[in-house]
C-alpha cells in the first residue's frame, strides 16, 4: 500500500509540475514575444501558438488541481446554516458531480482529440489535437481525485493557508 501511495504522489507531483511548466511557458514566450516586437519589430511565427497550447494545458490542469485542493466554488452562507448530515450529503453530491464531470472530460475530450488529429496548427504544423489532449488527462485526474475523496481520503497537498477569498482573516486564525 505504501508503494502505491508513493507512486500516486509521484504521478500527482508530475502532473502539478507539468501545469507549472505550462504556466512558465506562457510567461516566458509572452515576455520574449513582447520584447522582440517592441525592440526589433519582429515576432517569432510560432509564439502565439505556443502560448495558446501552454495556456490551454495550464487551464485544464488547473481545473484538476483545483478539484484536488477543494477550491471549487461554494456558497457557505447557505451551507453554514444547514445541519452536518445535510452538509455531508452535499459533499457527497459534489464528489459525484466531480466524477461525472471528469468522465465527461475523458470521453468527449478523447473523442475531440482524435477528431482534431487530421487538422494542423497553421504556424507550427503540429496536430491540432496537441491543444486538446489535455482534456482526457485532466478528466482522468479529476476522476481519481473525486473517487479518493468519496473514499474519505484528503487529497489536498497545499494546506498552508486557510484564508479564503472574501473570508475573514480572524476566522482563519482560529
Amino acid at each position: 500500500m505504501q508503494i502505491l501511495k508513493r507512486l500516486a504522489l509521484k504521478i500527482d507531483t508530475l502532473f502539478e509540475t507539468c501545469a507549472i511548466l505550462a504556466l512558465l511557458g506562457v510567461i516566458l514566450v509572452m515576455a520574449v514575444q513582447v520584447m522582440t516586437r517592441k525592440l526589433f519589430n519582429f515576432v517569432f511565427f510560432w509564439s502565439e501558438e505556443a502560448i495558446l497550447v501552454c495556456l490551454v494545458w495550464f487551464a485544464f490542469m488547473g481545473i484538476a488541481i483545483g478539484f484536488r485542493e477543494g477550491v471549487h466554488m461554494g456558497v457557505e452562507a447557505l451551507t453554514d446554516r444547514l445541519p452536518a448530515s445535510v452538509n455531508r450529503w452535499i459533499d457527497r453530491w459534489i464528489d459525484i458531480m466531480g466524477l461525472i464531470f471528469g468522465l465527461y472530460f475523458v470521453v468527449y475530450g478523447w473523442e475531440f482529440t482524435v477528431l482534431m488529429l487530421e487538422s494542423t496548427l497553421p504556424a507550427t504544423k503540429l496536430p491540432n489535437s496537441v491543444v486538446y489532449a489535455v482534456m482526457p488527462v485532466s478528466g482522468f485526474m479529476v476522476c481519481v481525485y473525486s473517487v479518493l475523496q468519496m473514499l474519505g481520503f484528503d487529497t489536498r497537498r497545499h494546506k498552508g493557508s486557510d484564508i479564503e477569498i472574501g473570508g475573514d482573516e480572524t476566522e482563519a486564525k482560529q
